[in-house]
């Protein structure tokens, strides 16, 4: 399983996100394939390498035809109040963030334009329709309308409105679209299902957005952090370091908030942002490997008493859930109440196993109820290996555990040599161990 660390140091944007995400493999060819197929017009996107602080890394650039401009990379309009020539009211362009509309007021004129410049006003409603037209998997979809949901709740918290209600300006624009999309594009073609993400960088002082000027973080970004208990970490940088696309990236893709304590990396991408603050903006990505011999995950326990049941029959079950994926089975004798003799059977298996398993329960037993219990647990990391012995191949199972390696025949192999070499089961059961330790040191 590929793991990503994300380093937000310098903080978190949609295209720093997407280019660390080229910068690590991502396929740039199957995203400019999926890109074609947004059903919006008035951008390009170009893929290159830029010189930032003198490293050389990846830059995701959307380019946008003037009519749909919306300064998001301006740093006097942004931080110094500049206006544009061709700007006659704020409140009709889009500046890097996200504000919201009331939806009966937007309803009859979802695109305004003013002084030749086309701002969008797109609810969920348009933007779902946008993610259903585009051509990408479906896992990229359900991660690009989840980092739209989650922007749109926040939105909605932040207005006092519902998320039907809630018409994004800035991040409805044709470059935030695409940003989010190509996010969820990258992420499912390098195939990554866990995300470390364990803070957020954020600077200080205030932006000017489409209502005014906002504290940083603004009102997007800070519901976002609430409501999905991101970390955020406060600096004296002076700018904006965390957009609402990124820090909504972020929140959609986070699966673990802690680094192992050992691991080695696989490969490291970095991507570019386009603000020039003091400290370079870049986004640092790294697929990882975690190094410990134990590893920590969940498992499911199911675990119900018996008294009206044979001893044959529990046989049975158990060969039937092992067959289905059961990681172990196991029943021991047990008196209830009234002191009948009964049987405790347990099984452990993946959460994704067991309603299968607790069908066969129900189906196979006299059971009316099956306690479930999710449990987490250590395990040493094993690799199964077929060796060459003296008496004929064999498969092992081997562990390391410290600097101690331990070898395990499978039983299957070592029954089967018994009754080729007509030998007790203990004698070729730790000839296979021997035999196989001294190959390791070979």
């Amino acid at each position: 399983m590929k793991e990503l660390y994300l380093e937000c140091f310098s903080g978190i944007s949609g295209d720093m996100f997407v280019a660390a995400m080229l910068d690590l493999g991502a396929d740039e060819q199957k995203l400019q394939d999926v890109l074609a197929t947004i059903p919006v017009q008035g951008f390009k996107t170009v893929v290159s390498r830029v010189k930032k602080a003198g490293l050389d890394v990846c830059d995701f650039n959307v380019i946008l035809e003037e009519k749909y401009e919306n300064y998001d990379h301006d740093m006097e309009y942004l931080y110094k109040g500049k206006h544009h020539n061709n700007q006659e009211d704020d409140d009709n362009h889009d500046h890097g963030h996200n504000h919201t509309h009331n939806h009966k007021q937007q309803e009859n004129h979802q695109v305004q334009e003013t002084s030749n410049h086309v701002t969008a006003h797109r609810g969920m409603h348009e933007i779902t329709e946008i993610l259903q037209q585009t051509k990408m998997t479906e896992k990229a979809r359900e991660t690009a309308l989840r980092i739209f949901t989650i922007l749109g709740l926040a939105e909605a918290k932040a207005h006092g409105v519902e998320l039907s209600q809630v018409h994004f300006h800035e991040v409805g624009a044709i470059d935030s679209i695409v940003d989010i999309i190509a996010a969820a594009v990258c992420l499912d073609d390098l195939e990554i299902r866990e995300v470390i993400i364990p803070v957020l960088y954020e600077g200080s002082g205030t932006i000017r957005c489409q209502h005014g000027i906002l504290p940083i973080p603004v009102p997007a970004v800070s519901h976002i952090v609430s409501a999905n208990h991101l970390a955020l970490h406060m600096t004296e940088r002076k700018g904006e370091l965390v957009t609402p696309t990124g820090a909504a990236i972020a929140a959609a893709i986070k699966t673990k908030d802690k680094l192992p304590k050992s691991f080695t990396i696989s490969k490291i991408g970095t991507g570019a942002g386009k603000r020039n603050y003091e400290a370079p903006s870049l986004l640092r990505a790294m697929l990882i490997r975690e190094e410990s011999a134990v590893l920590q995950d969940q498992i499911i326990k199911l675990e119900t008493n018996i008294d009206d049941c044979s001893g044959e029959n529990l046989g049975y079950v158990m060969d039937m859930l092992l067959q289905a994926g059961a990681r172990d089975v196991h029943y021991i004798p047990v008196f209830m109440k009234k002191n009948r003799p009964a049987y405790q059977l347990t099984v452990l298996c993946a959460e994704q196993e067991s309603d299968q398993l607790e069908a066969i329960i129900f189906a196979e037993t006299t059971t009316i109820g099956i306690r479930k219990v999710r449990m987490e647990r250590s395990v040493l990391k094993r690799e199964g290996r077929e060796i060459e012995t003296s008496l004929g191949k064999a498969c092992v199972k081997i562990c390391d555990w410290n600097q101690d390696r331990r070898v395990y025949p499978e039983y299957e192999s070592v029954v089967r040599l018994c009754k080729i070499n007509k030998m007790p089961f203990r004698d070729v059961y730790q000839l296979i161990e021997r035999e196989t330790y001294g190959k390791f040191r070979e």
